[in-house]
């Protein structure tokens, strides 16, 4: 999971993050419905702990979950953006436009456990 925050458009942003693994129950692997949805709860989970810190700054979750039938993701496409918008009240966004789940969460797990920011 990365946190990217943004304190105004035009000095760039701050990432924090942390990298956790765990045994992937997945009976398909190329339908990952168990552990995307994992994640899904997991950002949700931030989200509702950070809410009262968020107060009135606006606030997007990405997801790294792509809605084209060829990748696996889309799996579980309606399924996490159902459960983030009825437990976080946000739309969130997805692959190509989740830019955070595609780039700075990547890139965060390529550095294993070390703190950036």
């Amino acid at each position: 999971m990365a946190i990217v925050v943004h304190i105004n458009g035009n000095n760039g942003c701050k990432i924090f993050g942390e990298v956790s693994r765990e045994r992937d129950y997945d009976q398909k692997k190329n339908k990952p419905r168990y552990r995307l949805m994992n994640e899904v709860y997991k950002v949700s989970d931030l989200y509702l702990k950070l809410a009262d810190i968020l107060e009135d700054r606006t606030v997007e979750v990405h997801l790294d979950i792509n809605p084209d039938e060829m990748f696996g993701s889309n799996c579980v496409i309606h399924e996490a953006i159902g459960y983030i918008r009825g437990t976080c009240n946000v739309i969130p966004m997805v692959k190509p436009n989740a830019f955070a789940a595609s780039y700075a969460a990547g890139k965060f797990k390529t550095f294993g456990n070390l703190k950036i920011g």
